[in-house]
């Protein structure tokens, strides 16, 4: 063993109680700790040749793993999900003091104007669920989803909001939703990534890699970023000149390598390196096979919109249920260009987000019908939505413009639920008639984080890690499950 790890394992109470008393208070603890690894979903055992083994989580979990579809930028839900014909009514009046008075927003300062939607709201479903005719595809399926009108996050620009959302805390460093899920579950596919992350077009979003990050849990449980376009993964192929066999024969030798440098640092990110060579030796076969979506039928195609070579946010939809058929847990899709400002024709709430809506819910719609045709949707929890809302005013800087657009917002907005362990066709909670703040039954983000875990079998205040001192979890110091939309 390295020197300056042995007088670091001197001043342990481990070696104390194993050089004590012939080592009866090692035994006693070591009984202790294998229980322990037993009855905690999520510990690894080091040494262990997969850290990404299947996992059993706290309770049965009706939801086996997750597809994020994430619209990075926030889109606007007033125009989209949350029907208020108050607001229309008062639509060009000077926003109320009351809503103003202590609140910060991006771009807006003054007295702005309240702005109802000009967007056609109907009730789709036969539970009823408002919609607004940007959507049109998604009414087809509003009997599958829950849609959460009340909720409330704690920032109101891009990054700190997307990284509050997947990891818990507004800034960089803490581990992901995806990374949680698959340290606390494992993987189900060996030549898979547990945790995948597609990202429409190549624009990356604002608050960056941390959104699917590992934090400080070891770097296996991070997010493998793939392309839909090109290669699935940069430089998982054999280089010019470089077989398959030679390549085995190069593993095998790093292998051998780092099994003798864990035997001496005992450190586990080796273990964690071992591992993801091994992964990205299996990949080089699977990957590009699960990535080829020239391999559906034309009918499944053109129910998403999608087509083989494209990097669109439909390639990925149709992606993302080929790579949740093969045992992957985690599928976070990012779709860039839902900042309706109002800044261009493309960020105006009336045509630029019917065009967006469409396209975009035509492969949502697409993906919710071919899981459950696949008896896949019952197992599998897809979120729809964004970081935070758009404000019932019309945004500062453009005001004055011909174009329609709406500011940051994070004090209410809305979020669209599906699938495994949640209620279908269910509206849950209010926001008050001009939309400022939830009436009724708030939920913050902290509490779907809360309730998320609870789908997939945890109790989010026990899958914990032990970092610096203290034990860590998604949730922080908050959540509470939302059992109202439950199944």
């Amino acid at each position: 063993m390295h020197p300056a790890l042995e007088r670091l394992q001197a001043t342990t109470r481990r070696t104390f109680l194993q050089s004590s008393s012939l080592g009866l208070g090692g035994l006693a603890l070591s009984s202790l700790m294998s229980d322990a690894r037993a009855s905690d979903p999520g510990i690894h055992t080091p040494g262990s040749p997969n850290p990404l083994a299947p996992k059993k989580p706290h309770f049965p979990g009706k939801a086996k793993r997750v597809i994020y579809l994430h619209m990075s930028g926030a889109p606007p839900h007033l125009d989209l999900l949350d029907y208020k014909p108050e607001l229309v009514k008062r639509s060009g009046q000077n926003c109320p003091d009351e809503f103003l008075k202590g609140k910060r927003f991006a771009f807006t300062s003054g007295v702005p104007k309240l702005m109802g939607t000009p967007q056609p709201f109907k009730q789709r479903g036969k539970a009823g669920i408002w919609m607004s005719d940007a959507i049109k595809p998604l009414h087809a399926v509003a009997d599958e989803l829950t849609v959460i009108r009340s909720m409330k996050t704690d920032e109101f620009n891009h990054a700190p909001a997307e990284l509050l959302l997947y990891t818990g805390f507004a800034r960089q460093g803490r581990p992901s939703f995806g990374a949680w899920v698959t340290y606390g579950l494992g993987n189900e596919s060996e030549n898979l990534p547990g945790f995948v992350v597609l990202i429409s077009n190549g624009v990356q979003p604002s608050g960056g890699q941390g959104c699917w990050g590992s934090g400080f849990l070891p770097s296996v449980f991070q997010g493998v970023q793939c392309r839909s376009k090109g290669e699935p993964v940069l430089y998982l192929s054999d280089p010019p000149g470089l077989d398959r066999d030679m390549r085995r024969l190069g593993l095998d030798a790093m292998k051998d390598l780092n099994e003798m440098q864990e035997k001496e640092l005992g450190h586990p990110e080796t273990r964690t390196r071992m591992s993801q060579y091994e992964l990205a030796f299996r990949m080089q076969l699977s990957a590009s096979e699960v990535m080829d979506i020239s391999r559906e039928p034309q009918k499944v195609l053109d129910a998403y919109g999608a087509k083989p070579g494209a990097g669109t946010f439909a390639n990925n939809c149709l992606l993302a249920r080929r790579l949740v058929e093969q045992g992957v847990r985690f599928v976070q899709l990012f779709d860039w260009g839902w900042d309706y400002h109002g800044t261009n024709p493309n960020e105006d709430i009336r045509d630029g987000l019917t065009r967006k809506g469409t396209i975009t819910t035509q492969a949502v719609s697409a993906l919710i019908k071919d899981l459950k045709s696949r008896d896949l949707l019952k197992d599998t929890l897809i979120i729809w939505g964004g970081e935070f809302g758009r404000t019932p005013f019309r945004e500062g800087r453009t005001a004055g413009g011909s174009v329609l657009g709406r500011d940051h917002f994070p004090d209410c907005f809305s979020l669209v639920l599906c699938g495994g362990g949640i209620k279908a066709g269910y509206t849950h909670g209010e926001s008050d008639e001009l939309g400022f703040k939830p009436a009724k039954d708030m939920v913050h983000v902290h509490d779907l984080q809360a309730t998320l875990m609870h789908c997939l079998g945890f109790d989010h205040r026990k899958l914990t890690f032990r970092f610096q001192g203290r034990d860590y979890r998604l949730t922080d110091v908050h959540g509470k499950v939302v059992k109202e939309i439950l199944a």
